[in-house]
């Protein structure tokens, strides 16, 4: 009885090579993201959760990115280390 012949994967590596340019992802450097779209003073109290659950000190909790949207909405990304090792 005849092995099967392993299938081409160029037009698996094709499409993979075009998922990825076309996501855009970033780079894969530990930090788990969450990000928001609240009124200001729902943002504060996010931000002040976050860092409350997960401190500075061992998760590396930061506001990464944030911004100023029309209506007095807070647009942030907040990251955060998955576990304090």
């Amino acid at each position: 009885m005849r092995v099967p012949a392993k299938p081409p994967l160029e037009g698996l590596k094709r499409s993979l090579d075009k998922h990825r340019a076309r996501t855009g992802r970033l780079p894969r450097d530990g930090f788990l993201r969450e990000s928001f779209a609240l009124p200001r003073a729902q943002a504060r109290d996010k931000a002040r959760e976050w860092l409350e659950r997960w401190p500075k000190q061992a998760y590396w909790t930061e506001i990464e990115s944030w911004c100023e949207r029309p209506g007095d909405m807070i647009e942030f990304t907040m990251r955060r280390l998955p576990s304090a090792d």
